[in-house]
C-alpha cells in the first residue's frame, strides 16, 4: 500500500473527530440552554401554582363567609317563625295554610 491512501484516511479521520468535537460541544450548549429553559419553566410553574394555591384559598374563604352567613339568616329566620308561631298561638289566630 502507498502512503497517500494512508494519509487520506488518516486526514478523514481526524476530521471526523474534529467535527464530532464540534457536535459534543453543540450537544452541551443545547443541554444547557434546555437545563436553562426548564428551570425557567419550572419557575414559572411554580408561581402560577402559587396563584391558584392563592385563589383556592380565597374562594374557600370566600364560600365560608357565606355559609356562615345563610346559616346565621337561617338561624334568625327560625327564631322569627318560632316567635310568629307564639304570638299566634297567644292569640288564638288560625295556623296558615300551607301552598
Amino acid at each position: 500500500m502507498s502512503a497517500e491512501p494512508e494519509s487520506l484516511i488518516l486526514q478523514m479521520l481526524r476530521e471526523m473527530r474534529a467535527e464530532i468535537g464540534e457536535t459534543r460541544g453543540e450537544v452541551r450548549s443545547l443541554r444547557a440552554d434546555v437545563a436553562s429553559d426548564l428551570a425557567i419553566f419550572q419557575a414559572k410553574v411554580g408561581e402560577e401554582n402559587k396563584q391558584t394555591r392563592e385563589q383556592i384559598v380565597g374562594l374557600r374563604r370566600a364560600v365560608i363567609e357565606y355559609h356562615t352567613s345563610v346559616i346565621g339568616h337561617g338561624v334568625l329566620i327560625s327564631e322569627l317563625e318560632a316567635r310568629v308561631r307564639r304570638l299566634e298561638q297567644a292569640l288564638n289566630l288560625p295556623a296558615p295554610e300551607a301552598h
